[in-house]
């Protein structure tokens, strides 16, 4: 089943004078449980069609369906509905929140969430904490973790409120080879364990070569030669 259909879709910028064409025309489809990167040059497009894909951003023309639904014109409350409870966002600056600890951070999205109750809250957030290994840093602060903890954080936090698709944005830019590949490992584990769905925007060639498929962009445009349809090999 496709949980991401991208139908033609084309993003304008206006910078001044001038009109940027970020996309120019992408038909994209991505299957339940893929573990996809989008790769190209600075300036291809890769942030934009995943900021597009998140619904933090509306493209110009053309359609983005997410579980079968067109998000293209949803009002700011229905997007924050998607959001909160289908897509999880992982960030390279990590965007945690300074003054509170690992726990505090994770928990989060679940605090906005309705029907979770607090036994469940800390059952999830627990899990994950675990799962990311970060049981001794539970009442640390962001400023008192590393770079790679941090992201550590990022991960549990995206993945807390049972998300179907996570969506990373250069994800391991501001980590170190080794570290960077430890939390590549972490997210494959999870994308095969619980079945998300990763759809990652990088330049690393560590994620590339993990992932199932590589979309490549070139100039807002699916590279010829590297179709982006499923089932279709890179």
């Amino acid at each position: 089943m496709d949980i991401v259909c991208v139908q033609a879709v084309t993003k304008d910028y206006d910078l001044g004078q001038t009109k940027v064409h970020a996309l120019r025309g992408i038909d994209l489809s991505i299957q339940e449980g893929e573990f996809i990167s989008i790769a190209g040059a600075s300036g291809s497009g890769k942030s934009t069609l995943l900021n597009l894909i998140g619904g933090l951003d509306y493209p110009t023309s053309g359609e983005i369906r997410i579980n079968g639904e067109c998000i293209n014109n949803l009002h700011e409350r229905e997007l924050n509905r998607l959001r909160l409870n289908t897509i999880g966002f992982i960030f390279q600056s990590f965007n945690l929140i300074p003054v509170l600890n690992v726990y505090e951070n994770i928990e989060l999205p679940l605090l906005i969430m309705k029907g979770v109750s607090k036994r469940e809250r800390k059952e999830r957030v627990m899990r994950l904490i675990e799962a990311v290994g970060l049981s001794r840093q539970i009442k640390q602060r962001p400023s008192e973790l590393s770079g790679g903890q941090r992201q550590r954080v990022a991960v549990a936090r995206a993945l807390v409120t049972k998300p179907r698709i996570v969506l990373a944005d250069e994800p391991t830019a501001n980590l170190d080879s080794v570290t960077g590949l430890e939390i590549i490992d972490l997210m494959h584990d999870i994308n095969k364990a619980e079945g998300t769905t990763f759809i990652f925007s990088t330049h690393d060639e560590k994620i590339i070569k993990r992932a199932d498929r590589v979309i490549y962009l070139e100039d807002g445009l699916v590279k010829k030669g590297c179709p982006g349809k499923s089932g279709e090999t890179k």
